[in-house]
């Protein structure tokens, strides 16, 4: 990294992942008394979910909400960026008094998904023996994810939860929830979220995952401990750009830059344009809040991501759901289009007809139109 004269640059962390020591911020942790087995065979020792709840549950855990996150969210779906959390609040329009998530209502429930990076059990955390992960960090799956989730429930007292919701790889996992515990789902909002990974979904984070292994920092996943500026960044950075032309809208896009070059930089003489600036922002602002072994392992885990799977295939594992269920696709969503929610729509017996986010914005609409998506869940919780 370079700096001009009179200015200093901050080399990111070689992760970005939450560690002890760092401030708690809003978390809060439960550790499971036990390993956890694997769908792949195996089991995972030590874990522990970070999450953050809003809200006070009621004396018969009826008023409960778990809210999931997508690939590079956290469990601070509502708050103020401070001490513990890097970013703000994800769906902070969504939770609090008066808002859709009404907190004087439901008991909301946030965890920072296994496998992640900021205060749940992931590759950048320690094994019982004192070393990290890293790259010896198991295959997970959805399922196992579910799984670590619903020891937590139990450990809140929560039998069933009044609403299950998420969009993207938060999607895939409220639909887990209710395929394979239908008796605790009462109501669900599954957002821009496939039954399955398609192909082109694989190949797309296949190229991420490569960028990622192919940075000479990455050092097979052990990099940990490095010295700041000594994780695979350059391999992430691309990762997220990759990822983030696939999370907006080609008429958004264009609209935004066009052809502009980025301030006085001449992009035929080595400068670049707008839309590549846009993209090194995203880049760096990933860098210093995640951790790419974490983006590897959640990568692995959606591309796993297939609700048949041993169930006699799609059509009968969502005939399982019983949730009075809403599916809503994003009209520009180019990542997981809107023919993958209508077959989300189609297949499960309890859903209404397919609800379309109107959106500019592509895949990123389920976060942005926060309006709609609060329209979606007075719905449901009238």
């Amino acid at each position: 990294m370079t700096s001009s004269p009179g200015t200093e640059v901050l080399l990111p962390p070689a992760s970005g992942a939450w560690r002890e020591g760092d401030p708690p911020g809003r978390r809060r942790w439960h550790a499971r008394d036990k390993p956890l087995p694997l769908e792949a065979g195996g089991a995972l020792p030590g874990v522990r979910l970070a999450y953050e709840t809003w809200g006070r549950l009621a004396p018969d855990g009826a008023n409960a909400v778990l809210v999931l996150h997508a690939l590079t969210g956290d469990s601070h779906v509502s708050g103020p960026a401070g001490p513990g959390h890097p970013t703000p609040g994800w769906w902070e329009e969504l939770i609090g008094p008066g808002r859709a998530l009404d907190t004087d209502r439901w008991f909301v429930v946030a965890p920072n998904v296994l496998g992640g990076c900021q205060g749940s059990t992931g590759p950048d955390s320690r094994r019982p023996d004192g070393r990290r992960w890293g790259g010896d960090f198991p295959f997970l799956t959805q399922r196992d994810q579910v799984a670590a989730e619903v020891d937590l429930a139990d450990a809140l007292g929560i039998g069933r939860w009044a609403l299950v919701l998420g969009g993207s790889m938060g999607g895939m996992r409220a639909l887990e929830w209710a395929v394979s515990h239908p008796g605790r789902v009462e109501a669900l909002l599954l957002l821009a979220c496939p039954a399955a990974a398609s192909a082109e979904q694989i190949a797309w984070a296949d190229i991420q995952l490569h960028a990622i292994r192919a940075d000479p920092k990455w050092c097979g996943g052990h990099y940990h401990d490095a010295a700041p500026g000594g994780g695979p960044h350059v391999g992430l950075g691309l990762a997220r750009r990759l990822a983030h032309v696939t999370y907006r809208s080609e008429p958004e896009l264009q609209a935004r830059f066009g052809r502009s070059p980025q301030d006085a930089e001449d992009p035929w003489r080595g400068g670049r344009y707008q839309v590549g600036s846009y993209l090194d922002h995203h880049a760096a602002k990933l860098v210093h809040r995640f951790d790419a072994g974490s983006y590897v392992v959640l990568n692995e885990a959606m591309n796993s991501h297939d609700i048949g799977r041993a169930r006699g295939g799609t059509r009968a594992a969502l005939r399982r759901v019983t949730a009075r269920t809403l599916v809503a696709a994003v009209d520009t969503d180019r990542l997981y289009p809107p023919s993958h929610q209508a077959e989300l729509a189609a297949g499960i017996p309890s859903a209404d007809r397919l609800r379309v986010i109107r959106s500019p914005y592509g895949h990123d609409g389920f976060l942005i139109e926060t309006g709609q998506v609060a329209a979606l869940v007075r719905e449901l919780t009238r």
